[in-house]
């Protein structure tokens, strides 16, 4: 009898693990018109899906294009916000003509996935005199 509450409290927390990753996880599609870059990872543009991966931290998230070539894995930390996201959006920083993947946010919710700043992306902002961010709205998947 013991062993049954046991292994029965054993599954039940498994549920309740798997329920709050779902919860967090992203999951989401963007067409992106122009060619970015995600740490040392430069990507052309189309169309890519954006999915986070069952590991123990949850912040790597898979990123696949159109075709086999434009995959890529990048880890993202969490970011906080007051208010839910009105949709569900990458934002992008933009230095001239190059463009750096920022921030993954989902509709509704109040925590989203932020990149670090590479050194590239450093160095961009230092010697580029003007600088601005650039929504591209995503798709729930």
């Amino acid at each position: 009898m013991k062993r049954q509450i046991v292994s029965l409290l054993g599954v039940l927390a498994l549920l309740l693990v798997a329920a709050c990753a779902n919860a967090q996880g992203v999951n989401v599609k963007a067409n992106v018109p122009f060619d970015f870059t995600i740490g040392k990872s430069s990507l052309p543009a189309g169309a890519y899906s954006i999915q986070s991966l069952a590991t123990a931290t949850g912040s790597v998230l898979a990123i696949r294009g159109e075709n086999a070539a434009k995959n890529m894995l990048a880890s993202a930390n969490s970011a906080e916000t007051l208010n839910p996201s009105p949709n569900s959006r990458l934002v992008f920083h933009r230095y001239g003509d190059q463009y750096f993947l920022s921030q993954i946010w989902l509709q509704g919710e109040k925590v989203g996935r932020q990149f670090r700043i590479s050194r590239r992306e450093a160095e961009m902002a230092k010697s580029v005199q003007t600088s601005e961010d650039v929504i591209v709205l995503a798709a729930l998947r």
